[in-house]
């Protein structure tokens, strides 16, 4: 393993800059972590799971006595926790599902519709995302969970939130940008609240923020980003409309945004190496995948994605689990909710290739690090987004009018 990192080291070429400089110090961390790796041969890599599951519950259970500084996004510290739960397989008792719904129910908003960052909070895109996926996975485990949402208000409010380009604003009055298309997006398809003239134009606005690079920006003409790639491209299939995406040269970009050294992906062209992006940019390659077996003759392997599964796997097992449980960006870093469920998004990712015909595992390490699958665009579990659909879809779609 070392030798084969080791190649990899930064060349600067004799200009050194801040970000070279910043680069040189995780590499060192990083290489120094999988040197350690190999040299304890009786542990190899191990996913901390138990210490996971116990950061991860007490952090549902103080829900409103932590994190101030996220008082807006509890609804996130939700879906970050259940969502990962999920991931690490621990099933969530019948009595927390209803608290935690209860808790979202609080967080609707039963005049305007969609689901605000806490109990009486203005209504947003992304906490309704939150939201919305939340109670889709606590759906799996107490069916009345999905009786929560109020489709016919959460019509009207992602409908409200449409720009006559096409776009969506995160808020009334907010701001406007490719995440509020995902967000809107994913809530509508997965509670069946989805109408063709919602998402109107939407499309060919999805595509104008494609760059030169390959990557989609924020709104036209702003840098590529992983997470707006993700948004963007992932809205576009949820669409049917990824033929207006240039996918060949898209496929180009987020494969280079995995780090030769680290294993892990970075955000933007010369950025640090990031835990999160093992979901925003790994998430990607299902989803092109699986739109170039729609559009291309090419061969296309039925047993791997189209970047290094084991580099990555590596990257979030021995760089980025802290040693009490939860997981970090980076080494020196310090462990949250967020990064905890986009590394074990990615882990998973990388963990399972399902095509069309074939499932395949990918496990560096022992079995016992095997995750539970989930749907590339929706971020949840299969079972979850399965299920929810299920039951959304034997309801009527609510009248716009």
């Amino acid at each position: 393993m070392v030798l084969k990192r080791g190649i990899f080291l930064l060349k600067d070429d004799g200009f050194i800059t801040h970000t070279t400089e910043e680069q040189r110090k995780v590499e060192k961390q990083v290489l120094s972590n999988y040197e350690n790796v190999q040299d304890d041969k009786n542990n190899g890599i191990k996913l901390l799971r138990s210490k996971h599951i116990s950061y991860l519950k007490k952090g549902l259970l103080q829900l409103s006595d932590s994190y101030e500084c996220l008082d807006a996004s509890r609804p996130w510290l939700c879906y970050w926790i259940l969502h990962s739960l999920e991931l690490l397989n621990e099933p969530i008792p019948e009595e927390v599902c209803q608290q935690v719904a209860n808790f979202l129910d609080k967080c609707q908003n039963h005049d305007t519709g969609g689901f605000g960052g806490g109990p009486g909070q203005l209504s947003h895109l992304a906490p309704t995302y939150a939201a919305v996926c939340s109670l889709c996975i606590l759906g799996k485990y107490w069916l009345a969970a999905y009786d929560i949402i109020n489709r016919e208000k959460l019509q009207k409010f992602l409908t409200s939130c449409r720009t006559v380009s096409g776009s969506f604003i995160m808020h009334h009055d907010g701001e406007e940008d490719i995440r509020g298309v995902y967000c809107a997006m994913v809530a509508a398809r997965l509670t069946n609240v989805f109408t063709k003239e919602m998402f109107k134009g939407t499309a060919d606005w999805l595509a104008s923020c494609q760059t030169y690079e390959g990557g989609f920006g924020g709104l036209p003409g702003l840098e590529a980003h992983g997470g707006y790639t993700f948004c963007g491209y992932a809205s576009l299939a949820l669409l049917g409309q990824e033929q207006k995406a240039r996918t060949k040269q898209l496929l180009k970009w987020v494969a280079f945004r995995q780090m030769k050294l680290e294993g892990g992906f970075q955000g933007r062209t010369n950025k640090l190496v990031d835990g999160c992006y093992s979901f925003w940019q790994g998430g990607i390659f299902p989803v092109i995948h699986s739109i170039l077996q729609m559009y291309s003759d090419e061969n296309l392997s039925n047993t791997n994605w189209m970047f290094d599964q084991s580099a990555l796997e590596e990257y979030i097992l021995v760089n980025c689990q802290w040693p009490q449980g939860g997981l970090i960006d980076k080494p020196g870093k310090s462990r949250d909710f967020y990064h905890t469920c986009y590394c074990l998004s990615g882990l998973s990712v990388a963990e399972h290739f399902i095509g069309d015909e074939v499932t395949n595992t990918h496990i560096e390490g022992s079995q016992t690090n095997l995750l539970q699958p989930i749907h590339p665009i929706f971020n949840i579990c299969i079972d979850s987004a399965n299920e929810a659909l299920l039951h959304f879809n034997k309801l009527a779609v609510p009248s716009s009018d």
